[in-house]
């Protein structure tokens, strides 16, 4: 009898959470991840952490859900680069628009550090909760670069580069004790566009005039009650009492990324149908394939890894269109050139390739990307950097005041050229400037191609200078602002599918196929990533700035990453 009365109870509880009103849930206290875990490694990192592409999918479809009545994201923490913030934002403001409640909660936003871009997000909310205790640091924006070449000279070492052109200014940390005008330049209109984002954004959602924005912007950071008095926050509340308020008793609570995956169980596409593939490419581009080192330094993106996804997609029939998603300040010349091959190649076979840039698709990273039928890049999205640097570090002063005695032996008047112990000779350094030009020419001349304009106008617009994506939408670098979603669309109807026909991430593999070996390299298991085992670990990043070779010579001058 109590058996019978408990599955009763357990069915009668089932079929109320079945029926209940929905409040969906997102914790950003971890961050997202860009793109599915691409090795061990990374599976093992992102285990906790919700996909970017799942969190928009789920909000994408509870603008529609009769039963979702709200949204409640807790920010803080991992803090998020501005492009991700903004396609978060994006999907935030239309489900806002749909009736439904959207409330964000933070416990600071920056405690006692800068909280700008958090802050960002959180006022495109319709309710804005802080804790007591908490803080805004809404401060503006700022980029900070250190000059190393002083205190090198001390050491006894000396940098041997070149750049194209002035404003490729990734060597300048090494070459400069000070920014040069067209670095500054540079600088300072990423800084200033991004504050104009950032102010209009905050000035809609929030119902405030501009010039009040920006005097608030001045004035940061804000203690709690302050913020609320600034019209900036709406209250002061615990997470408990946020949630009392907004959840309730009938209400059933699920993460945004359960919902995005229980929906898709219950839509499975036929296996049959025609789709779109979308393929991630994130990190430093690299020959060989992608994947990280246990020891740290984050992911790479390999030319053998993303070419082999790109040419899976290609040859499968049943997909009809490609989203490229790129997340990368470059790398590699030549493996960004096998990867930029792979792009043309499916265009050729009639499949539209729609790239969708996140907070970085710079250098190397608008090398792969320049190719595509479309660009789409946030407002925030950093990309160009059109150029090329490349030399290497001379340290044998340092060594000879440590004792150290290097000597060769070589055979070819230029065999010891890229040893550190001695500076290039004329007739290197005049080889070095023409493996310069020559990759500097082939980049130019490939934008001016893909992006239909003249040559002169590519070197104009290129030059190294970073752009952000709404500058580079003025200037027909980009095609469109927007996000995943945004690009996803454009390639459904550059295909002639319909407006929700299914999405499949390529390398799409059987899990026997990851543990097979590949039987060639036209083999989709040769897609997959690996564990790379890089003596740089954690310095990987200094690696690629020190032009070493683990990466190569397309890489955006400096790390600025807008948070």
């Amino acid at each position: 009898m109590d058996a019978t009365r408990t599955i009763l109870e357990t069915v009668d509880k089932l079929r109320q959470r079945r029926t209940a009103p929905l409040v969906l849930e997102l914790d950003l206290t971890e961050g997202l991840s860009e793109g599915p875990p691409a090795d061990p490694v990374g599976a093992l990192l992102s285990m906790r952490k919700a996909r970017l592409a799942d969190v928009l999918s789920g909000l994408k479809r509870a603008r529609k859900d009769p039963r979702v009545t709200a949204l409640i994201v807790k920010i803080g923490g991992n803090p998020l680069g501005l492009g991700m913030v903004q396609e978060l934002r994006t999907a935030v403001l239309k489900l806002r628009a749909a009736g439904k409640r959207t409330v964000a909660f933070a416990e600071t936003f920056g405690e006692f550090g800068a909280g700008t871009v958090p802050y960002y997000l959180a006022s495109a909310f319709e309710r804005v909760y802080l804790q007591p205790s908490g803080d805004v640091g809404l401060t503006g924006i700022a980029l900070e670069q250190r000059f190393l070449r002083d205190a090198l000279a001390k050491a006894g070492v000396e940098y041997q580069l070149g750049q194209r052109h002035e404003y490729k200014t990734a060597a300048n940390t090494f070459t400069q004790n000070h920014m040069t005008e067209p670095h500054r330049e540079s600088a300072g209109r990423i800084a200033e566009s991004v504050t104009e984002q950032i102010t209009a954004g905050i000035t809609e959602a929030r119902s405030l005039d501009p010039a009040r924005v920006r005097e608030l912007i001045d004035q940061g950071p804000f203690i709690g009650v302050e913020a609320v008095e600034a019209g900036l926050v709406d209250a002061l509340k615990y997470r408990d009492e946020v949630y009392e308020e907004t959840v309730g008793e009938d209400a059933h609570l699920l993460y945004v990324s359960r919902y995005a995956k229980t929906a898709l169980a219950k839509r499975l596409p036929h296996p049959g149908g025609d789709v779109v593939a979308l393929v991630h490419g994130t990190g430093m581009i690299r020959l060989g394939r992608s994947g990280r080192s246990p020891l740290g330094g984050g992911g790479a993106m390999g030319s053998d890894t993303i070419s082999a996804a790109l040419r899976s997609a290609r040859r499968d029939e049943k997909v009809r269109a490609i989203v490229f998603r790129v997340d990368s300040p470059g790398g590699s010349y030549v493996a960004s050139d096998a990867i930029w091959r792979e792009v043309v190649l499916a265009r050729r076979a009639g499949k539209p390739v729609v790239v969708s840039m996140g907070d970085l698709a710079a250098s190397g990273g608008y090398f792969v990307s320049m190719a595509a039928d479309l660009i789409v890049a946030q407002p925030g999205t950093l990309t160009g950097s059109i150029g090329v640097f490349g030399g290497k570090p001379v340290v044998g002063e340092l060594l000879g005041k440590l004792g150290v005695v290097t000597e060769a032996v070589t055979e070819g008047a230029n065999a010891g050229m890229f040893s550190t112990s001695r500076e290039f000779s004329d007739a290197q350094w005049a080889r070095v400037n023409a493996w310069l030009d020559r990759i500097y020419d082939d980049f130019v001349g490939k934008v001016a191609e893909g992006r239909g304009i003249s040559r002169d106008r590519a070197h104009e617009l290129a030059r190294g200078r970073v752009w952000t994506g709404a500058d580079a939408s003025g200037n027909g670098l980009v095609d469109e602002l927007g996000g995943l979603e945004d690009a996803l669309a454009l390639a459904r109807k550059k295909a002639g599918l319909a407006v929700d026909a299914p999405v499949r991430t390529y390398p799409r593999l059987h899990p026997l196929e990851r543990l097979r070996p590949a039987e060639s390299s036209e083999d989709r298991s040769a897609a997959l990533a690996r564990v790379r085992l890089e003596a740089w670990g954690p310095l990987a990043r200094l690696a690629g700035e020190l032009n070493l070779p683990s990466y190569g010579p397309l890489v955006l001058p400096g790390w600025w990453t807008i948070r």
